[in-house]
């Protein structure tokens, strides 16, 4: 396939959305932190986007039905993950009370993001040749056993968000590749019982407080209820149209804490207001739906598998960073997908597209 009738194929609907996400990333942070010693997210971002594109572009041109062919390269890849994981916890760097982080000279970067892309791949190998058997509780079990290594050293970092993210999509995907009812009753009890385990044996105080918090907001407003308190006045702040840009008070003044990154949303709903988060949602759902269409209209089921896996960590991440700055949910630490600064997961996300385009492109 020649370079010319491989960029036809490509999807540039779902291109444009990612696109104009990316815009309303950097439109954000240069106005939040214009002047501002923060005005380095800004830039940084910029260098973020511009390698996330580049990548993106890379992959969609590569055969990327190797990770179809060859399983043996798919597990040298998750191994490789289970070891910078496991690298993580002991020559990690400690960030916001996480070890998430590990250092290789003056570059960071978190595995964890890695992990889940990796576990999308994983998945959609797994199910596309067991499909037919997913009454067979074994292959639910044996494709949970790939999901609960890599989530058990996340939860010992402690990352509650992120492993949360792997459970759902493990579980979105069980569903999707047919599993039984009272198969699914069976998983969501387990859940509950990692979720105990996690309660008493890897969570650590201050993320105790964050979920108590969230059951009760007033219980320490200067405290553990602060970040909550602030990104929920920088939303009603925001009105119908916003405040405009550079104009949010709450973004502007620092009173939003992580405002570049986990609050990212508020900041935004500030300064562009209901209508701009409608918009903003809209954009969303172009990714879901054309995602869901790549899916559907795959050939084969690891394609239709993985095109699903991606809709659906983009969706859990979407679904949990807005509903934490909005109180419906505990803070957990999950950034907002092409908008939230961070080199790791913008990247994660332009690779995992890129595949999609790849895949796309070859219809294999």
């Amino acid at each position: 396939m020649n370079f010319a009738s491989q960029l036809k194929k490509f999807d540039w609907i779902l291109i444009g959305a990612v696109l104009v996400l990316c815009a309303l990333s950097l439109l954000t942070l240069y106005s939040i932190n214009y002047g501002k010693p923060g005005f380095i997210f800004f830039q940084k971002q910029v260098f973020f986007v511009i390698l996330g594109l580049a990548a993106m572009a890379t992959i969609s041109f590569l055969d990327t039905r190797i990770f179809k062919n060859y399983p043996s390269f798919l597990i040298a890849i998750y191994l490789l993950v289970i070891a910078l994981l496991v690298s993580t916890l002991i020559f990690g760097k400690i960030t916001r009370g996480t070890l998430s982080w590990l250092k290789v000279g003056e570059i960071g970067f978190e595995p964890v993001e890695l992990a889940k892309l990796v576990i999308i791949l994983i998945l959609a190998k797994y199910f596309s040749l067991r499909h037919v058997e997913m009454f067979r509780i074994r292959h639910i079990i044996a494709s949970g056993v790939y999901v609960l290594l890599p989530a058990s050293l996340i939860l010992f970092q402690p990352d509650l968000g992120s492993a949360i993210i792997l459970g759902a999509i493990w579980i979105g995907l069980v569903i999707l590749a047919g599993i039984k009812i009272r198969h699914l009753v069976l998983v969501l009890l387990v859940a509950g019982l990692v979720f105990g385990f996690a309660w008493t044996s890897a969570l650590r105080p201050y993320q105790k407080d964050r979920i108590l918090t969230f059951l009760n907001p007033q219980r320490d407003p200067f405290g553990t209820s602060y970040n909550l308190i602030q990104s929920k006045i920088a939303i009603g702040e925001g009105g119908i149209f916003g405040r405009g840009l550079g104009q949010g008070i709450q973004g502007r003044l620092d009173f939003l804490p992580e405002k570049h990154s986990d609050f990212i949303f508020a900041a935004y709903a500030e300064e562009w207001g209901f209508v701009g988060v409608l918009f903003l949602l809209g954009v969303y759902s172009v990714i879901f739906f054309r995602l869901i269409k790549i899916s559907l209209k795959s050939t084969n089921n690891f394609s239709r598998i993985f095109s699903a896996g991606v809709c659906l960590m983009i969706f859990a991440e979407v679904f949990i960073n807005i509903s934490v700055a909005l109180g419906l949910l505990p803070i957990t630490g999950i950034s907002l997908p092409f908008v939230s600064y961070g080199g790791s997961g913008l990247l994660t996300h332009f690779l995992a597209l890129g595949i999609v385009q790849s895949l796309v492109a070859k219809r294999a």
